[in-house]
């Protein structure tokens, strides 16, 4: 365990912190002893605003985050760190990357092309038909899917990507000593077992809550060269991974089902802004190959 992992675990437990200022916090620290020596008024300083805090032992705070990875450790949940060699490269495009990644598994090659696959917890028969054969199709090209394990076309493209024998990667919106759903504790055990990663930017212990999701879209639209929405009703959240993806300049394609799907109204708003509409992974190819 490495002083810059505990220095990151150690600034992520300050709650009274934004994340943002985390972030910055820890980029501009060069070493453990530098945190070590701050003093609240020192941390005010660099942060730029006054805290509400009248007591501060950094090296409390220190101790406490080697004993948290050490127990994350003992779970088989790894953490990276932003910067290191292992951190996703993709990632650090973010304006707002995660200072720690958690994860389970194996992480992807960082040379590893990845597509995003999302859509909407409750999808027609087409939808979940349409989700799984992408995944299938893009994991038999030896592609990994990422997506967020959740019900519907998350799952669909999962197990497709499985059956494929993809290493598909599914990013939480909670800590990785649970998964949520619950339902979905079988799929979260069949990707570790195929070689693939759950991976998370909230510490273990962290409950799944409402807000996160939207969060973590961005985690999962930043790792793909391409997002697919596979099937979107007009006000799904998986249209925000698709905003997401194209803040970062990333391809956006929509499932063919979404043309006449009474639950494909955000992904036909999506192809009339220009989304390109895609019914097998060929499609993909095809797009890739006129970019070249």
């Amino acid at each position: 365990m490495n002083d810059s992992l505990i220095l990151a675990q150690g600034i992520a437990n300050l709650n009274f912190l934004r994340k943002k200022e985390q972030f910055e916090l820890f980029t501009r620290l060069e070493s453990i002893e530098e945190f070590t020596s701050l003093s609240i008024k020192k941390l005010e300083e660099l942060i730029v605003r006054p805290l509400q805090i009248t007591t501060w032992n950094p090296h409390q705070v220190l101790d406490d985050a080697k004993n948290m990875l050490d127990r994350s450790f003992k779970r088989s949940i790894g953490a990276v760190v932003y910067g290191s060699s292992a951190y996703p490269p993709l990632l650090r495009e973010l304006t707002d990357p995660p200072l720690l990644l958690y994860y389970r598994g194996i992480l992807p090659d960082p040379e590893q092309t990845l597509i995003s696959i999302v859509g909407t917890r409750t999808p027609s028969g087409a939808g979940r038909a349409q989700a799984y054969r992408l995944g299938y199709e893009l994991g038999a090209a030896g592609i990994p899917v990422v997506s967020g394990l959740a019900r519907g076309i998350d799952s669909m493209a999962h197990r497709g990507n499985l059956e494929g024998r993809g290493k598909t990667i599914a990013v939480l919106g909670n800590g990785l000593d649970s998964v949520y759903p619950v339902s979905n504790r079988g799929l979260a055990l069949k990707i570790l077992e195929s070689g693939g990663c759950l991976i998370s930017e909230y510490a273990p212990g962290v409950p799944p809550y409402k807000w996160h999701f939207p969060a973590r879209n961005r985690i999962i639209a930043a790792l793909g060269r391409a997002t697919i929405v596979v099937e979107a009703p007009e006000h799904s959240g998986s249209l925000i991974t698709a905003q997401y993806a194209l803040d970062q300049g990333r391809d956006v394609l929509v499932g063919s089902v979404c043309r006449t799907s009474p639950q494909g109204k955000g992904g036909r708003n999506l192809a009339e802004q220009g989304a390109v509409y895609i019914d097998s992974a060929q499609t993909l190819f095809t797009e890739w190959s006129q970019e070249e």
